[in-house]
């Protein structure tokens, strides 16, 4: 927890009244952002996310499974997220493990849509290889390295970078396997299919402090918020999931004005990301 002085939460408080916050940033303005792909090799995928002090890691590992019977023509997505002990002091023991199950489901209700994979920001189908025998099972990790607010939005971010990064082999079917069996498939070793993160959505949390509502909140500027909402949306600007979190309640128009800030905001924050993410890629194939 962030022990302050009643001086200081009047000051972040009164700075947030002003749309002057304390790092000198706007209500809706986010710390720089940087972005660094292809950081652990044995994954399929990775990118590591730095928002100001908030520093993430996502990897993506893919591997050939079968589908579930009620989606066979849909791949499988999971989502696990580690909060490091050395992060901060809270996430030691069961802090951290309450954070790291809040954030993994809190991401796949925000990328992967309803169990059926409706509405998901990751396009389930593309992973099917053979309807209702072989598909493409994507495991993501996430892991907070360093946390100083936003990590829910950051983790966004590298996974959608990490899976930009993510080369998936190309299989090849045999054609001559019965029907009702298990088809043989030849996983290639040198040709790789790029995974398309075109619909992948960026998630803008909205923090709310006192009349207020602010992006890219910090540790200190999370301490003092009343609850806060999680959209996802994709570059079409549709909302994909939504999320809130904290005790005090919302008007409903609230959360439409929210909402709307935060299609508003995602726009910039989508283009600022592609944009470092072609970057982190082009400087990830010259060294390599």
């Amino acid at each position: 927890m962030v022990g302050l002085s009643l001086g200081e939460q009047t000051f972040i408080k009164g700075g947030i009244d002003q749309d002057l916050r304390t790092d000198g940033r706007k209500r809706l303005t986010y710390r720089p952002i940087f972005v660094e792909t292809g950081i652990i090799p044995q994954a399929s995928g990775s990118a590591r996310v730095k928002l100001g002090a908030t520093d993430v890691i996502a990897s993506v590992k893919a591997e050939l499974g079968k589908p579930n019977p009620s989606y066979p023509d849909k791949g499988k997505v999971s989502i696990h997220v580690d909060c490091s002990p050395t992060a901060e002091p809270s996430f030691e023991g069961r802090g951290g493990e309450e954070l790291s199950t809040e954030l993994s489901s809190a991401l796949e209700r925000c990328l992967l849509g309803g169990k059926s994979g409706a509405g998901a920001g990751i396009d389930l189908s593309s992973l099917c290889i053979v309807r209702g025998k072989v598909c493409w099972d994507l495991y993501i990790d996430g892991l907070v390295v360093s946390s100083d607010g936003n990590v829910l939005d950051a983790l966004a971010d590298a996974i959608k970078a990490a899976l930009s990064n993510t080369a998936i082999p190309k299989v090849q079917v045999s054609a001559n396997a019965p029907s009702d069996e298990h088809p043989e498939v030849d996983v290639s070793d040198e040709e790789f299919l790029q995974f398309d993160t075109s619909g992948v959505p960026v998630i803008v949390t909205l923090t709310k402090v006192g009349r207020h509502y602010i992006v890219d909140a910090t540790t200190e500027e999370e301490s003092q918020m009343s609850s806060a909402v999680s959209v996802s949306i994709n570059r079409q600007g549709r909302i994909c999931g939504l999320t809130k979190r904290g005790g005090a309640g919302l008007n409903p128009t609230v959360i439409l004005d929210m909402v709307s800030a935060a299609k508003h905001v995602s726009e910039q924050l989508m283009n600022k990301l592609d944009s470092e993410i072609a970057a982190a890629e082009a400087c990830d194939e010259m060294e390599s």
